[in-house]
């Protein structure tokens, strides 16, 4: 593992490590490694950080850290704030674990989804009457039939007070316990 820099945010082995870790795992959700680090950085930072402060914890040039904090501001995870008497802007992440998944999965709904429904959509509608053969029609038909589905059943879910999503989901691994493997 790298070394971080000193800076205005004196990092643990253990807070290093999940930065780290989260620009790992940000690689294979798709994500710049720079980019899941900062979000890391600003999740577990107590108070909001400036774009320097950012730049001088992680090691980062200032450059990388405004263009990742553009791109985690368009997720709606990264929200700036200013303080009277002070040009800089200071970043904080959305702090709750909650109403984080539901923001990256809004997003990724959003930006991945919705888009894959609509095109099967159009490709499904193309198909019928451009000479496809019957069995692909019928494969891109449950395709998108199978994806409306659970695009419905989340956003039936993603309407339920707070609470009740909690409760499905603690009820939904009681019931996968009795299911058999």
């Amino acid at each position: 593992m790298t070394e971080m820099s000193e800076s205005p945010m004196d990092l643990t082995p253990a807070m290093q490590n999940f930065i780290l870790h989260w620009g790992e795992m940000g690689t294979k959700w798709g994500v710049n490694r720079s980019v899941a680090q900062i979000h890391a950085l600003l999740h577990i930072s107590p108070e909001p950080l400036t774009a320097e402060d950012i730049a001088d914890t992680l090691g980062l040039a200032r450059s990388n850290v405004s263009t990742g904090i553009k791109e985690l501001q368009a997720w709606k995870l990264v929200k700036a704030t200013r303080n009277l008497g002070d040009r800089r802007d200071f970043f904080t992440s959305v702090q709750d674990m909650f109403e984080l998944a539901h923001v990256v999965i809004e997003g990724r709904r959003a930006r991945e989804f919705q888009p894959t429904i609509e095109a099967l959509r159009a490709v499904s509608a193309e198909a019928e009457g451009d000479g496809t053969p019957a069995h692909v029609v019928k494969r891109m038909q449950e395709t998108r039939e199978m994806m409306e589905l659970f695009d419905g059943w989340y956003q039936d879910v993603a309407r339920l007070p707070r609470l009740v999503q909690m409760a499905a989901i603690r009820l939904g691994a009681k019931v996968a316990r009795f299911l058999p493997k």
